[in-house]
């Protein structure tokens, strides 16, 4: 027996004991496959053709190109495989979702030969033939009818047609969780180094909260032999991460056909689902639905009715109704996922177009996403304009679902493997956002042996894609982040904390961030605003990290926020946090309120700053970029264009502004002046806004200064606080948010002052 298939067996086996399936096959695994399946073993047959078809990553992962190479070869005759003729070869072409597959195909239908309409009929279902459009479009207009017929099929839209109707019943047996799950329950933070490993890193969902979650949905299954629901008041708030949908949908969704160790489906339903939560599952063809959940306990038996908007018990009773949300949602369920769903509606409309036919708008198969019209006299917000912009057009309103042009996407490390799997399955090759930057400030100070790998291997894959990577040790993503942007554009990140002080950005999970970069664009149901007007001057003894926990302060006494979870109400949830009054700030400033919206829950943050405090930060900013290029950081061609918008946008434009007559959900007014002393947040909950005189005297036991919130201005304040003091009383930590911090410090001299202090330095 083959030394192959021994220690493919030992790695199953060692799978098993950890009750996951194997990893999908290595290039290298892949081409002992293929070797293998020209010279079959007696009795390897079906279990060769079982990891040539099941166990190969799709897109342009590097076993996808071995397994493509071997199919094409196979359909031009230079290879020979007894279980896989050249039709079984195009076949299994065609089941690669996109990347490496389609030359081949596109191939085929140029000669014209015996197997073009084969071909032909495995790329009419390929969304992501998006990418060779124009090579079949310039084989029809010489008159290959084959690709006239994959053309005219793109128009219309058989890639979707084709597929399964959305069920009109889907009963299943729920699983509930009460109170509040956020993105930390799914995919607990210590084991962030197994999050792209799906199935591994799904054995650890429930965290605290629900520990035996994994177990009593398998019971569940097993019980009632019923697919299970997932059911919870508040679900996915916190962090960005895809992981926690990942985990999830590997105990409630379906096998994918053909990509390994991934799931898609399921039906999750919450009184409230965290915005980029939804959004995530609606990527990764999932049915999110917000709805009364207090009549479903676990255990329960429910027949949802995607269709009809309604939940009924096993008696055929309802017990919920529920708005159909987005108007799209269930395409993007018989898509696969929202992802899929736009992409293919871009070829679809590229082949329209070629043809001449009606829009797609006007095209009656899909639902047309919502358009908000503005009434007369109603002006835009910042945030609307800047969103307008990016697409476009004036201003964007709420509830219009929009694709904006994505100027800076931006990735962290816990995330980025996930992230560059994403990329490799849209057989992203070349970055169309015009900057995308990784950073890894997650996993430098402790790395595991996950994490070297990560360290050695993704900052290539992100630079050959004229991406720009950080080095481990560099700092927090948004240190860097906000250095390289241009203003009122938009943005994404995939993390939370991606809140941009010039321009706006909407967080979002790792898939829809590879989106963003692959394609340039990202899909948005535009939300409402909130908008915070300050006034007045601060008052002695009051900062701007006061000024940050004003915002629920207030909020809370007009009846906005409450801290119990119970019938929780937060205003901010969902919606654009708009900041004005301040105009004067310095840029890292403007980041401690920006930033602090993450903890709020709103979708996104912008702040209106005059000029002046821009222009400053952009200058720094320009010269910052070109030390870079001049460090060897890559990709320099990427930062230069950047260098040189910048220079643009100071030459040329003025900054964007709220209309007087733009509408919000919600405006805050904050008198600065009625604030004469420091607020605090109390463990653990940043709703939980306390005056310090009410929590004075309250033991502290630990300090810790660091992360995203803070610049250097903290460390220095808390240098001079601490300053011939001698060993502090409580635990201090000191981390500043990025090298060129640390080293200033260094510089001035506090890092000794933090030392005489007994601090632990990070």
């Amino acid at each position: 027996m083959s030394q192959f298939f021994k220690d493919y067996e030992n790695h199953v086996q060692e799978r098993q004991a950890l009750g996951v399936p194997p990893l999908a096959l290595t290039a290298d695994q892949a081409q002992e496959v293929v070797n293998l399946l020209q010279n079959i073993p007696a009795g390897k047959e079906e279990e060769l053709l079982h990891l040539l078809q099941n166990r190969i990553n799709p897109g342009v992962d590097p076993a996808a190109q071995v397994k493509a190479d071997f199919l094409i070869g196979i359909t031009q005759g230079t290879y020979n495989c007894a279980v896989i003729s050249k039709t079984q070869a195009i076949k299994l072409l065609g089941t690669m979702i996109g990347g490496y597959n389609l030359q081949g195909l596109v191939d085929l239908v140029a000669q014209q030969g015996e197997l073009a309409q084969e071909a032909a009929d495995e790329l009419k279902n390929l969304v992501l033939a998006v990418n060779i459009f124009d090579d079949i479009k310039a084989m029809a207009q010489k008159g290959n009818n084959y690709a006239q017929e994959i053309i005219e099929s793109w128009s219309e839209a058989e890639w979707f047609t084709n597929k399964a109707r959305v069920p009109t019943s889907l009963k299943t047996v729920v699983y509930k969780v009460n109170g509040e799950i956020n993105t930390d329950d799914f995919s607990p933070a210590q084991y962030a180094y197994t999050r792209a490993d799906i199935p591994l890193h799904a054995t650890v969902m429930g965290g605290v909260l629900f520990e035996n979650g994994p177990k009593e949905i398998a019971d569940l299954k097993a019980k009632y032999n019923l697919p299970v629901t997932f059911v919870g008041d508040v679900v996915g708030t916190g962090s960005s991460r895809k992981s926690a949908c990942n985990s999830l949908l590997w105990h409630i969704g379906n096998d994918i056909p053909f990509v390994p160790n991934k799931r898609k489906g399921g039906v999750i339903l919450g009184q409230t689902i965290a915005p980029i939560f939804f959004n995530t599952a609606e990527d990764s063809g999932a049915l999110p639905i917000q709805c009364d959940v207090s009549k479903l306990e676990t255990g329960t038996i429910i027949e949802v009715k995607p269709l009809e908007g309604k939940i009924l018990n096993e008696h055929g009773e309802v017990i919920t109704s529920y708005d159909i949300q987005p108007s799209t949602l269930l395409d993007e369920y018989k898509a696969g996922g929202r992802v899929p769903l736009i992409i293919g509606k871009m070829l679809t409309q590229k082949a329209r177009e070629f043809l001449g036919k009606s829009s797609l708008e006007e095209f009656s198969t899909f639902a047309n996403p919502h358009i908000t019209q503005a009434h007369k006299n109603q002006g835009y917000t910042l945030a609307q304009k800047m969103v307008g912009k990016a697409c476009g057009v004036p201003g964007v309103l709420p509830a219009t679902a929009c694709t904006p042009v994505m100027t800076t996407v931006g990735s962290q490390d816990t995330t980025g493997p996930m992230t560059a799997d994403e990329m490799t399955e849209l057989a992203c090759l070349k970055f169309n956002a015009d900057l995308v930057m990784q950073s890894f400030c997650h996993t430098a100070a402790y790395p595991k042996p996950s994490d070297v790998k990560t360290h050695a291997s993704l900052p290539q894959y992100i630079t050959q894609r004229g991406g720009v990577s950080l080095r481990p040790g560099d700092g927090i993503i948004h240190t860097w982040l906000n250095r390289l942007l241009i203003p009122d554009t938009v943005g994404t990140g995939g993390d939370s904390h991606t809140r941009f002080p010039l321009g706006i950005s909407f967080p979002a999970g790792s898939g829809l961030v590879a989106f963003a970069a692959a394609l340039g664009v990202m899909p948005l149901d535009m939300p409402e605003s909130v908008l915070v007007r300050f006034k007045g001057e601060l008052q002695p003894g009051v900062t701007l990290r006061d000024v940050v926990n004003m915002i629920p302060l207030k909020a809370i006494e007009l009846g906005l926020l409450t801290v119990d979870k119970k019938n929780k109400k937060n205003i901010f949830a969902g919606k654009i946090l708009e900041m004005e009054g301040l105009p004067n700030l310095k840029l890292e400033q403007a980041f401690e309120l920006t930033d602090a919206a993450a903890e709020r829950s709103a979708a996104a943050t912008c702040i209106q700053l005059g000029r002046e405090t821009v222009e400053e930060y952009l200058n720094s900013n320009i010269s910052l970029m070109e030390s870079m290029i001049d460090n060897g950081f890559q990709d320099a061609q990427t930062l230069r264009r950047r260098i040189n918008k910048v220079k643009d946008w100071l030459a040329n434009e003025e900054l964007m502004q709220a209309d007087e007559n733009a509408e919000y959900a919600q405006i805050i007014e904050i008198d600065l002046t009625e604030m004469t002393e420091p607020i605090v947040a109390c463990p653990n909950d940043p709703d939980d806004v306390k005056l310090l005189s009410d929590v004075a005297g309250d033991r502290i036991d630990e300090v810790f200064i660091g992360s995203c919130m803070t610049n250097i201005g903290h460390f220095r304040a808390a240098a001079e606080v601490l300053k011939g003091k001698g060993q502090a009383d409580a635990r201090l930590w000191i981390c500043p948010p990025s090298k060129m911090d640390a080293d200033q410090l260094t510089r001035e001299g506090y890092y000794s002052q933090f030392a005489a202090a007994g601090a632990r330095l990070e």
